[in-house]
Order: C-alpha cells, then sequence, then structure tokens
C-alpha cells in the first residue's frame, strides 16, 4: 500500500476553477492557456496585496463550487482500496470546512487532508512518509521530488512547462496518472 501525497488545486479540481471568477472580477477575458505562470499578478496587471485581497474575499465561493478533475472522483475512489489518500494542500486553515465539505460534497475519498497555508508543502510530505505526490505546482513538485526524493506526478498545464528532472513525471490527465502507479507498484513488487 503506497501512502499517496495528493495537492487538492489544479490537480483533483479542474485546473480552469479560477477563471470565470478572474474575467468577472477584474473584467477580462483570460483562459487557462494564458495563464503561463503561477503568480497571475502579472497577468491582471494587479499587485500582489490585490490578489490576496481578492483572494481573501473570493477563495470560499470559488472552492465550495469547484469541479473535480476529469476523471479524478472515480481514480481516487478506485486508488483507495490499495493506497492511503492524504491530501496536501496549500489552501490556508480558515478554508478547513468548506475542503472537508467539498470532498464529503463530491464523495470523493481522504484518509487525510491537511491544510499547510502555502506552498512549503515539504514538511507534511515528511510528516506523512509520502511515496508519491501529485501536484501541479512546478515549483513544489520540484522541491519535493529534490528534498523528499520521491516520484512526483506533475499535472501538465500551461503555468508548469519549466524543464524537470527525472523523478517528475508529466501527466495530462487523471487516467495517465493511474496508468503510472499501477505500474510502479508492479516494479516495486520485483524488487521485493
Amino acid at each position: 500500500m503506497l501512502r499517496l501525497g495528493i495537492d487538492i488545486d489544479g490537480t483533483v479540481t479542474a485546473q480552469d476553477t479560477f477563471v470565470p471568477y478572474l474575467n468577472q472580477s477584474f473584467q477580462c477575458a483570460i483562459t487557462l492557456e494564458d495563464m503561463t505562470e503561477y503568480d497571475l499578478t502579472k497577468l491582471l496587471k494587479i499587485s500582489n496585496e490585490e490578489f490576496w485581497g481578492w483572494m481573501d474575499q473570493q477563495e470560499p465561493l470559488i472552492y465550495k463550487h469547484a469541479k473535480p478533475a476529469e476523471g479524478a472522483k472515480n481514480i481516487l475512489n478506485q486508488m483507495k482500496e490499495h493506497h492511503k489518500l492524504i491530501y496536501i494542500t496549500a489552501r490556508r486553515k480558515h478554508l478547513t470546512d468548506v475542503t472537508y465539505t467539498w470532498f464529503q460534497e463530491h464523495q470523493i475519498h481522504y484518509d487525510d487532508i491537511e491544510l499547510v497555508g502555502g506552498h512549503h508543502k515539504l514538511e507534511a510530505v515528511q510528516q506523512h512518509n509520502i511515496d508519491v505526490f501529485f501536484e501541479d505546482h512546478h515549483g513544489n513538485a520540484t522541491m519535493i521530488a529534490k528534498e523528499a526524493n520521491i516520484p512526483v506526478i506533475l499535472f501538465n498545464s500551461p503555468y508548469n512547462q519549466m524543464p524537470t528532472d527525472d523523478r517528475i513525471i508529466r501527466v495530462n490527465h487523471w487516467k495517465e496518472a493511474d496508468q503510472w502507479i499501477k505500474q510502479y507498484e508492479k516494479r516495486l513488487q520485483t524488487t521485493y
């Protein structure tokens, strides 16, 4: 049984979740393809303070209504039969109730959810003895792969196209992630 560490936003939830909210609030017409950096302040032409002020107001609503990424629910609910599912998210602690409610309403299994309140997930990855991590943020993926020395499945997106090393496995959807995990399990079984 593997201990799978799983990011939520842009990994379990659809990567374009924020787009309609950004377009409405900032009177723009961006698409996911326009989001070539994780930091949206340049794209929106706003300050960091303005962005986080907006996030403080909008985050609970956005997370409450986020749609699961295609295939995520079925595959995660199948993975629970063989693995521990531990969600480690950059969401801040005041979003705990919204987060748990979302998982319950969408009937997506979890063994644990940890809101670390920022992009420094390494300590949580180590505390939970994670074997493989699922992420969409390039910086997090790189740090976790290097410092925890574990494979990281990186969900491909316009904002994470920087180079990666061989511990990072790019996938386009949950079906590819599931196939990689099954192959990884087989490799582990043959080595023991």
